[in-house]
Order: C-alpha cells, then sequence, then structure tokens
C-alpha cells in the first residue's frame, strides 16, 4: 500500500519505487518514466532523425511498451515499423499476436508477421519435441532465440530498417551480466548494452533497447496508466528449460533485499565496458553463411546448422 504524495506534486501517490526512493502520482510517473528512457536513447546514440526504427513486437508487456514509446516519442521524425514473429505455437503466440496486430492497427503503425513454418519449415512445438534436456540436441529455448534473433536481422534488411528495437529491460540486463560472469563469457559479456551486438559488421543490423534502463515491475505499472493492451494469460509453454529462470530469481531476491541492485550491476556494465572495448584490436569481420547468406563466425551459421540439426533428428 503506497501512503504519502507525489514527490512532484501534492497529488496522493500511486506508487512506490523503493531503490530513490521516489512516490508518483500516476501522471508524474507516466513522465518520469518517459523521461528515462528518452535520456538512453539521447545517451547511447539509439535513435537518430530520419531513420527508419523496426521493432521487434511479440504482444508482450516489454515489446508493447517499447513500440508504443517509439511511436510516441520519434515517429514524427522517424519511420517506425513492427515485426511480428510467431513461432507457431498454438494457444500461446496466436494470442498475443492477435493482440499486437489490434495495437498496431489501432496506433495505426505498419507491421509485418512472418512465421517459423513458412521461414524454416518447422514450428516450434516440432522443435520441442525434438529438443530439451534429455535429447541432447540442446534446449527449446536455444533454438527459439538463435532462430528468432535471424528473422529479426533478416527482416529489418528486407524492410531497410536502420536500427532494430527489441524489448529487453533492466532485469533482463542484469540478468545476462550475471549469467555471463557466471559462465565467464566475456565475449558476450562484452556484447551487452543499450546498443546490443556489434552494430559496426557488414550485413548485421544495430540492435537498441530502449527499455534498457527500466524495471520489469515499472513497465507492467506503465503499461497499466497508458492502457495499453498486451498479452498477460500465460508465459510460454516451453520456459522452463531456461537456465535464465535461475538468474532471475536470484536478481529477484536481491533487488527484492536491497533495492537498486540491478541498477547497481547495470552501473558496472557501463564502467567495465569502455575498459574492455579500449584493449581490443582491429576491426572484426564475419563470413557469409553458404547456406542463406547471413554473417557467421565459420562457414554455416548457427541457425542453420540448428535447423539442419532438426530435420536429421526427424528423419
Amino acid at each position: 500500500m503506497v501512503k504519502g504524495k507525489c514527490d512532484r506534486c501534492t497529488k496522493k501517490a500511486v506508487i512506490d519505487l523503493p531503490y530513490g526512493p521516489h512516490q508518483f502520482c500516476k501522471e508524474h510517473f507516466v513522465r518520469f518514466f518517459e523521461k528515462r528512457v528518452r535520456k538512453t536513447c539521447r545517451a547511447h546514440d539509439l535513435i537518430a532523425p530520419g531513420e527508419k526504427i523496426l521493432v521487434a513486437y511479440s504482444g508482450g508487456k516489454d515489446s508493447a511498451v517499447t513500440l508504443y514509446l517509439v511511436n510516441k516519442l520519434f515517429s514524427k521524425v522517424n519511420e517506425v515499423h513492427a515485426l511480428l514473429i510467431d513461432e507457431e505455437i498454438e494457444g500461446y503466440r496466436d494470442r498475443a499476436l492477435d493482440i499486437a496486430e489490434a495495437n498496431c492497427r489501432e496506433w495505426k503503425i505498419p507491421f509485418t508477421r512472418v512465421s517459423f513454418k513458412d521461414e524454416f519449415g518447422i514450428t516450434m512445438v516440432e522443435v520441442m519435441q525434438k529438443t530439451g534436456a534429455k535429447k541432447k540436441i540442446g534446449s527449446t529455448c536455444s533454438y527459439c532465440g538463435v532462430l528468432r534473433r535471424k528473422l529479426m536481422n533478416q527482416y529489418s534488411k528486407k524492410l531497410k530498417a536502420n536500427k532494430l528495437a527489441t524489448g529487453h529491460n533492466l532485469d533482463d540486463e542484469a540478468q545476462s551480466i550475471l549469467m555471463n560472469v557466471c559462465e565467464a563469457d566475456l565475449k558476450r559479456f562484452v556484447r551487452l548494452g543499450a546498443r546490443a551486438g556489434v552494430s559496426s559488421i557488414k550485413g548485421l543490423v544495430p540492435r537498441i533497447k530502449p527499455l534498457w534502463e527500466c524495471p520489469e515491475i515499472e513497465i507492467i505499472s506503465f503499461a497499466g496508466y497508458e492502457g495499453i493492451k498486451f498479452y498477460e494469460e500465460q508465459c510460454c509453454p516451453f520456459k522452463w528449460q531456461a537456465k535464465r529462470n535461475d538468474f532471475r530469481a536470484i536478481m529477484n531476491h536481491l533487488e527484492s533485499s536491497y533495492p537498486g541492485t540491478m541498477h547497481s550491476i547495470l552501473s558496472f556494465l557501463k564502467q567495465v565496458k569502455p575498459k574492455l572495448a579500449a584493449k581490443k584490436k582491429g576491426v572484426r569481420t564475419l563470413n557469409s553463411c553458404k547456406e542463406c547468406g547471413e554473417p557467421c563466425n565459420g562457414e554455416i551459421c548457427q541457425p542453420c546448422k540448428l535447423i539442419k540439426r532438426i530435420v536429421e533428428k526427424k528423419s
């Protein structure tokens, strides 16, 4: 129960942010949230005037708020387009994308909907049947993530987008930082940030995270106050396989016990990453996949390898 008045006016506070601590009424929380997103985009040069921004929109809360704000804050000087990827999980993704399409029409944002079945010849249900811990060819979540990223990059180029915006938030980033530290994965660690990956490589469209500094709980509150509809009935039915679940539980416990922990972890990344980047020498180049032409380290890209693995398993 939130008690007291808003920090900015005499109205009763409706939300409490313990890491501040801050207390805001609805109006000033919305302003606070939008100002932070603007600041993130400006500080990290995420969106420049005249660029076409493609937003990966799943129908969930994070991508819904990302699309809503990118359109609200930048559409006057930028072109905004939504990409809806259907992994063909009946009863889950189809329902989420129905909401996504309705929002796009209401907000007058053009969208493109693509499916795993059309693009790869398989559905995530079929992938699930062939993967998992006991199948020894990888978890379902690892396949889904790799294949989604492939489509996002392909369609960013196909739709001539300058940037690809995703709904990754502060919780996601803090979990990723901790995961990469625990796994001693320095290569992935240095690719984290508001501008994800390596944006200077030919063939890779820069990926940006406008909600990079926004906690998940505040995204839910913002969506509620702004009347943004999103799919919230259930999580992905295959989510139980993800290693990230354990790190999410750890971060939630730390944030609950020590408010501001996630912001501190993000601050650690901000301080360390420039020092690590300064030690890098030369310009990184990639090959073109012999199967699909997408950038990759070897001769065949990881998505094509995974598809081949599934096809062989089916046969």
